[in-house]
């Protein structure tokens, strides 16, 4: 099973990648936007692909993107369908010159993920899925390999973490970890990687107490979600994307479905 969307939106993630790469690794001129995060030409080219490539789709579904997302309330939440875009995912990364940023791009359902993109420019991967659909990792061949969460901890319990961000209770969280599950294995990477990496199979929890926002994570918890593996709030419910006021989203804790140690994670992320 799949979406009649999910072939063209896969062709314009990796025309996004196209046209970021030229301005990857040269002298690109950052500017701040008004939450002082960085923005360069490379998310605007691949933002006006995207953005013309989805309404050439289908005119009917309104597209959200990070660097267009000054919409009032009153306008989105009329909202039933429609695109969750970030153009360019990790520009901290790419302006340092690493490989991991991403551009993501999914289609949101009465507030739930119908399927997400997550694809990787500089080498051309992408990852894609819905819970409909199962969830693949599709090389710059083409050549595809369905996806799967490991439900069962490898040699080492592996927690998804990103080398920018933390906190307090995130520190907290790995510590009742460690007493649980002994030395922890750190998988540090950049942008919406982190939820690919354990749809994949490569790791075992994602646990995310600092803040994010929603074009962030929709892309790469439909490719997790495809893969068997979940998107929780701290309350233990599935984390959602109906509109409302900030784009912020809740902590969250992304896991395989139906873990052993599901309960555990919730409970160290409460205390």
């Amino acid at each position: 099973m799949s979406h009649p969307y999910l072939a063209p939106v896969i062709d314009l993630v990796r025309k996004a990648g196209q046209a970021i790469l030229p301005h990857w690794r040269t002298d690109v001129q950052v500017h701040e936007k008004a939450d002082a995060s960085p923005v360069t030409a490379a998310d605007m080219a691949a933002h006006h692909l995207l953005a013309d490539g989805l309404r050439a789709l289908d005119a009917a579904i309104p597209v959200l993107s990070e660097e267009d997302c000054e919409l009032g309330l009153g306008e989105r939440s009329a909202w039933t369908r429609w695109w969750l875009v970030d153009p360019l995912d990790g520009t901290k990364e790419f302006i340092a010159g690493s490989e991991e940023f991403t551009v993501n791009v999914a289609l949101i359902e009465q507030g739930r993920v119908l399927f997400g993109v997550v694809g990787i420019p500089a080498n051309g991967r992408c990852y894609y899925g819905g819970a409909d659909f199962g969830a693949w990792r599709a090389e710059a061949d083409g050549a595809a390999q369905p996806l799967r969460v490991r439900q069962h901890p490898a040699e080492g319990f592996t927690v998804v973490a990103s080398r920018r961000h933390s906190s307090p209770a995130q520190e907290h969280l790995l510590d009742g970890l460690r007493q649980r599950f002994g030395e922890l294995v750190l998988a540090n990477v950049g942008s919406s990687l982190k939820l690919c990496l354990l749809a994949e199979g490569a790791a075992d929890c994602y646990p995310r107490l600092a803040p994010t926002s929603q074009w962030d994570t929709a892309a790469a918890q439909g490719v997790l979600e495809g893969a068997g593996g979940e998107v929780l709030d701290v309350a233990g419910a599935v984390l959602t994307y109906e509109a409302r006021e900030s784009y912020l989203n809740p902590s969250f804790l992304a896991l395989p479905r139906n873990a052993e140690w599901r309960d555990e994670l919730i409970g160290l992320a409460n205390r």
